[in-house]
């Protein structure tokens, strides 16, 4: 068994080792030997090139300040809507539910020019209120947080009820924080989601001040900063985007699975 995960383990990483070793090779050994993973000539041209004689910051800081906004806003509503399905009654619940999984069931490509015809309409295409409000809330995530809701005892909430807590306050200090377990998933996905989008940009923008790295990396496909095949400046941008999500993942990734805290005695 740990010999099979140990060949799956090199199969999945070998392409980021060799994606990390090309980004310090010059463009001739990059386009000559691509897949060796010790460069013969190391250079940070790549590095240098990306920080100094591009907008590489300019996308990083647009990706940052989306990713932050969104994640944010994606911890408080997915959790406000999904608290508000698995306790809440309210006339025409069933109905919302059944519309939030038919919205999982749809391609996102499908809503692009909805999506661009809503945010031009409303006065916010090219700004950074048009690239984080659509992107605030998922479908997914409040599926996520109401099933996770529904987990928890009802009885939680009985004695907070009883001290006369309202439904805010009950949410807010006596269930939020049994549902971290959710919450770290939901954060992990939004940051994840959030950092890697492309598609909502490219409708959503055309500034290249709003530019972020996933179109800015997108772009140098086309040769915007030099000729050739530029294979070291396009895994060097890669691999400087995959740092964050890495990050992100390896801090929250033992507490996806743990239980709810606060067991409560029947």
């Amino acid at each position: 068994m740990y010999a099979i995960l140990t060949v799956l383990a090199i199969i999945y990483i070998a392409p980021f080792l060799v994606q990390v070793a090309t980004s310090f090779k010059t463009d001739v050994e990059a386009a000559s030997n691509p897949i060796s993973l010790l460069p013969q000539t190391w250079s940070t041209a790549a590095y240098q090139k990306l920080f100094v004689n591009s907008d590489f910051p300019v996308w990083f800081k647009n990706s940052a300040i989306v990713t932050i906004f969104v994640t944010l806003g994606r911890v408080f509503f997915n959790s406000l809507a999904g608290y508000a399905l698995a306790r809440l009654q309210f006339r025409g619940r069933a109905a919302i539910f059944a519309g939030l999984i038919a919205v999982m069931s749809v391609p996102g490509v499908v809503l692009l020019i909805p999506k661009f015809l809503v945010i031009n309409q409303i006065g916010i295409y090219d700004t950074y209120v048009g690239m984080i409000v659509p992107l605030l809330t998922d479908a997914a995530g409040v599926f996520i947080m109401k099933n996770f809701f529904e987990s928890i005892p009802a009885s939680v909430e009985e004695q907070a009820r009883i001290d006369g807590a309202g439904t805010f306050r009950v949410f807010w200090s006596i269930v939020l924080p049994m549902a971290r377990p959710a919450l770290i998933t939901i954060i992990i996905l939004s940051f994840q989601g959030s950092w890697n989008e492309l598609s909502h940009f490219i409708v959503a923008t055309q500034s290249p001040e709003l530019t972020t790295l996933t179109k800015g990396v997108a772009s140098l496909a086309s040769g915007q900063l030099s000729q050739g095949t530029q294979y070291p400046l396009k895994l060097a941008a890669a691999a400087i985007m995959t740092i964050p999500v890495a990050v992100m993942f390896f801090i929250f990734q033992k507490r996806i699975m743990n239980t709810t805290d606060g067991a409560v005695k029947e």
